[in-house]
Parts: structure tokens; C-alpha cells; sequence
């Protein structure tokens, strides 16, 4: 399933400071039955934005107007738990492009990166600057630049390099998950195929 192709991501982003967040708080197991990439956005942590009677906590950054954009910016060690890649959809479905955190697990960012969303991985130093930006000012912008693989708090001009894999890199810029890459050199794929004997 292709996505939009990502190279500079300028936006303001939502701030959510908590160390640890688990799938399972991304997306709690009971809204796992779906089988398409739709509606997972809305029950993008679920519990923690929701009350039992489905009013929403207004104490929950997703809840509170002064917080938007493209980028969540999560505290250490994003993503653990199970390997569900309904986490990955529901961060994308919800309408964010960008993960930043100071360590994500490897599968929940195999799983970003698979569906368009770019997990971006920074200093614990640097991600305290982030906060800090957005805490003085909810409206700060970060640039997210994936061809030179570069952050910068646009307001202080502060910036990091972060890593990406060459190949994931190059589909994020063309928007192309694994199929999407093999379609579009299946022509290279056939002329080796008939160069070999059966």
C-alpha cells in the first residue's frame, strides 16, 4: 500500500512526555480485529484519551487544543511490547508523519517505516530541548528534513542528525512500502529471471 512520499516535514507537534509507552497503550488489544489500515486512529491510546462512559479526559495531550501537527514527540523507549503493527497504523491513521524519541523498539519502528510514518531518533539531550520548545511554546515548529537526516527546532535553529537504513530511507521518499519497491522494479526482477536456467 503506498503512502505520501515524506522529504521535508515542517510542522508544529504534540508532546507526550512519558517514558516507556507500550503497543498496547498505542493501541489496546480489543480494537485489533480489524484486517484494513482504517479507523485505527481513532482508538490511538484509547484509554488514555477516553473515559469509560467514551467522554474525553481532558487532562490527555490529544485532547487539549493547544496541542497539534504531524509529529508526536514521545518520551524513551517507544513502541515496546508486542509486535503489532496496528500501533504503526494507528499513529499514521491519526495523522502523524513523525515519531521522535531518544530509543524506539526495533519492530514498532520497522513498522512506522513500513507505513509511512518516520521514526526519528535523537540525544535524550535533544529530545529535553524539543519538550522544552513546545512547552514554551505549543505552536514552535520542527523541521524533519529525511534527505539530509536532520531535525531542527526552527525557533533556536537547534539541531541533530539522526540514522535511518538506506533502503527504508529511500522508500520513505518514494512513499513506497516493500511491495510497492518490488513493483517498481519488477522489470529488472523479470530480466534476471530469464538469464537463469530453470
Amino acid at each position: 500500500m503506498a503512502y505520501d512520499k515524506f522529504n521535508i516535514l515542517t510542522s508544529t507537534a504534540v508532546p507526550l512526555p512519558i517514558e516507556n509507552v507500550d503497543t498496547d497503550q498505542i493501541i489496546p488489544a480489543r480494537f485489533l480485529k480489524a484486517i484494513e489500515r482504517k479507523g485505527f486512529g481513532d482508538n490511538l491510546f484509547r484509554d488514555w484519551r477516553y473515559n469509560s462512559d467514551n467522554t474525553p479526559k481532558e487532562s490527555f495531550v490529544l485532547n487539549n487544543p493547544i496541542y497539534s501537527g504531524k509529529i508526536l514527540v514521545g518520551g524513551k523507549n517507544f513502541g515496546s511490547g508486542s509486535s503489532r503493527e496496528h500501533a504503526a497504523w494507528a499513529v499514521y491513521d491519526y495523522g502523524f508523519r513523525c515519531v521522535v524519541s531518544s530509543f524506539f523498539a526495533d519492530i514498532f519502528r520497522n513498522n512506522c517505516l513500513n507505513v509511512g510514518v518516520l521514526p526519528v531518533q535523537v540525544s535524550a539531550e535533544f529530545l529535553e530541548k524539543i519538550l522544552r520548545a513546545i512547552e514554551a511554546d505549543p505552536k514552535a515548529e520542527i523541521e524533519v528534513d529525511l534527505p539530509e537526516q536532520r531535525i531542527t527546532i526552527l525557533g533556536s535553529g537547534e539541531q541533530e542528525s539522526f540514522e535511518i537504513n538506506d533502503y527504508k530511507k529511500a522508500n520513505m521518499l518514494n512513499g513506497f512500502d516493500d511491495i510497492d519497491f518490488l513493483l517498481n522494479i519488477k522489470d529488472g526482477i523479470r530480466e534476471f529471471a530469464a538469464d537463469r536456467p530453470l
